[in-house]
């Protein structure tokens, strides 16, 4: 019954949630006391394991290695809404969609407008929107909001999520080897056809399973695109009914173990001891794009949408309105999805890798952002929360 118990809370998003947050609050904590230089030491060393192309630091073995199973979760859940859930059409797709392309462009200009073209790398960081948090935060404090809201902003991170993962594909992918490649595509499929053996004994079929997505990953590490894409090919390749068992069975790990760590080993940061002045312009894009640019992309191309889709509706336009998200519920969606944790973490760490210095202020950055969008977002769901309560 106790196992019962705690399956259920590692796999709720309020745990979620409070774990990101807590990881992250440990991880700077630690980091700027006297036992932070030697943790940071450590997490950054690199272990001889003797595997031919790999070469990776404790750090990268959880940011390369471990996230895979995040991204395949996220996987399964986005193929899931493309087929069978809140996108499976171009008329559900579209509000969400327009909204998360607002919510893209607004943070990336923002970005863009305050630091200039030195540090343009970085623009990717303050577009994502970390889908475990805000699910999270809306579960924590959101009770009484209608379930449309909730809908629409699981819809807008899934989509916010693609994007990201096209973004990491394109932009964060180093050299290019056919070979490897090659190899990693047929792992991938080597995946899928056991997924297919429905007269194949369960314990046979998963060593198959971790053995190819095993492979598929270590190809794809090879082959110069980004470790996380192997997870996200994997959830996407894989039969719908399996694919959903084992997201639901690595729920637990991902939401108790691995989403943690990964929050741990990014805040293990030391601010800098520098007036607050001379801290670097990408800094202060990241923190003030993040809350600012969602908040103002998402409800501007959200309110721009809600507008096209009331007009095209006609004599239905009333009905039509009571299925979309508007205004003050539009606002505190936008203003909750300036969390973006654990993706910006991740694309902080991928732009600014050869730069150290840099890729701690856009940690702190991003807990700062993140931090800013949780006040502000709590403060907008208690109070829709509060106003659908007593209606």
């Amino acid at each position: 019954m106790a196992r019962v118990s705690r399956q259920t809370i590692f796999r709720s998003e309020r745990y979620a949630a409070i774990s990101l947050a807590a990881a992250a609050v440990l991880g700077l904590f630690l980091a700027n006391s006297v036992a932070g230089p030697g943790l940071i030491e450590l997490v950054h060393s690199h272990p001889s394991l003797g595997i031919t192309g790999l070469d990776l630091s404790y750090a990268h073995w959880i940011t390369d290695g471990l996230l895979v199973v995040f991204f395949f979760i996220v996987a399964v859940e986005l193929r899931h809404e493309l087929t069978v859930g809140e996108l499976n059409s171009v008329q559900h797709a579209l509000a969400p969609g327009i909204a998360a392309l607002g919510g893209e462009i607004a943070p990336a200009a923002i970005y863009l407008a305050i630091t200039g073209p030195d540090y343009a790398g970085g623009w990717p960081i303050p577009t994502a929107t970390d889908i475990a948090f805000t699910l999270g935060l809306i579960a924590l404090v959101g009770k009484g909001l209608p379930p449309r809201l909730r809908v629409f902003l699981l819809a807008l991170a899934v989509i916010d999520d693609l994007i990201a993962i096209l973004i990491i594909a394109v932009f964060f992918s180093t050299g290019f080897d056919v070979f490897a490649f090659g190899i990693a595509v047929m792992a991938v499929y080597a995946f899928r056809w056991v997924g297919c053996q429905s007269n194949m004994p369960r314990s046979l079929r998963i060593v198959l399973f971790i053995l190819f997505g095993a492979l598929a990953w270590y190809a794809t590490v090879l082959s110069g695109i980004h470790a996380t894409i192997a997870g996200v090919a994997l959830g996407l390749v894989l039969n719908p009914r399996i694919a959903a068992k084992a997201a639901h069975a690595l729920t637990p790990m991902n939401n108790a173990v691995i989403l943690p760590l990964f929050a741990f080993v990014s805040a293990l940061v030391i601010i800098p001891e520098v007036p607050i002045t001379e801290l670097s312009p990408a800094f202060w894009g990241i923190t003030i794009a993040l809350p600012l640019g969602k908040l103002v992309g998402i409800t501007l191309a959200g309110t721009l949408v809600a507008w096209f889709i009331t007009r095209k509706a006609g004599k239905n336009a009333r009905q039509a309105r009571q299925t979309l998200v508007t205004g003050w519920d539009l606002i505190t969606v936008a203003a909750v999805s300036g969390i973006g944790f654990t993706v910006s973490l991740l694309m902080t760490e991928l732009a600014f890798a050869n730069d150290a210095a840099l890729r701690d202020e856009g940690v702190l950055a991003v807990l700062s952002g993140s931090a800013i969008a949780i006040l502000l977002g709590t403060v907008f769901v208690v109070l829709r929360a509060r106003h659908y309560r007593v209606k």
